[in-house]
């Protein structure tokens, strides 16, 4: 079973990298946020459990989380191995994880960390805007409409919610960039990290992933 660790903060394009891995290397990715979803709608003991945090709002516990991808990697897709996204959030839920694995007579593979400096990120993830009227999203640098501040296919004005905004966005990644580095350390530790330059295009970004877990881009020989 091989199983890797994907990491990498809000706005790395860590989710478009989680889907090339997943095609080119033939295991699932299981993004921890869908894994609770998906448990909940199964109405598993431990779905269960985790739907009823989740109704509260509140965090689910490190044990509950285990259990359901411990769930999660019992199905035959899985035989293989799984690529983990969201998971572990902090030090003791990688180690909690490591325990776990353990008693799989498995381990972390590979940890693959997307670096992107925090203010690359901030200016990523505060550039989108979406229209008033049906919520098409643009980005200011990556998808800008043709007309500043006008929707291309309604011609509504363009807001940003108070979730885009540059102060939201920097307050949110202070707190979670600190959690990161712990996890990142960790794996560094434990000698399985590699880390790939987040800022390059995305095409470069996949093909260092691949390189870093020996499997050569779509198209070479």
């Amino acid at each position: 079973m091989r199983i890797i660790v994907l990491l990498g903060a809000p706005g790395s394009g860590k989710g478009t990298q989680a889907a090339v891995l997943e095609e080119r290397l033939g295991i699932p990715h299981i993004a921890t946020g869908d894994l609770f979803r998906a448990a909940a709608a199964e109405g598993t003991p431990v779905g269960e459990q985790a739907a009823a945090f989740m109704a509260r709002g509140e965090l689910v516990p490190d044990g509950v989380t285990i259990a359901v991808l411990e769930e999660r990697l019992n199905r035959p897709d899985a035989a293989r191995g799984a690529i983990l996204d969201g998971f572990p959030r902090t030090r003791a839920q990688a180690q909690a994880l490591d325990q776990t694995l353990e008693r799989r007579a498995a381990r972390i593979d590979r940890a693959l960390y997307i670096e992107v400096p925090s203010e690359d990120l901030a200016e990523r993830l505060s550039g989108r805007w979406i229209c008033q009227v049906a919520g098409h999203v643009y980005h200011q640098t990556a998808h800008p409409p043709k007309v500043p501040g006008i929707c291309d296919i309604d011609g509504s004005p363009l807001i940003q919610r108070e979730d885009d905004r540059m102060e939201t966005i920097q307050a949110r990644l202070a707190r979670q960039l600190g959690a990161l580095a712990e996890v990142v350390d960790y794996y560094r530790q434990r000698g399985v990290l590699r880390a790939v330059d987040g800022r390059r295009p995305i095409d470069e970004v996949s093909a260092a992933l691949l390189a870093v877990v020996d499997v050569a881009p779509a198209g070479d020989g």
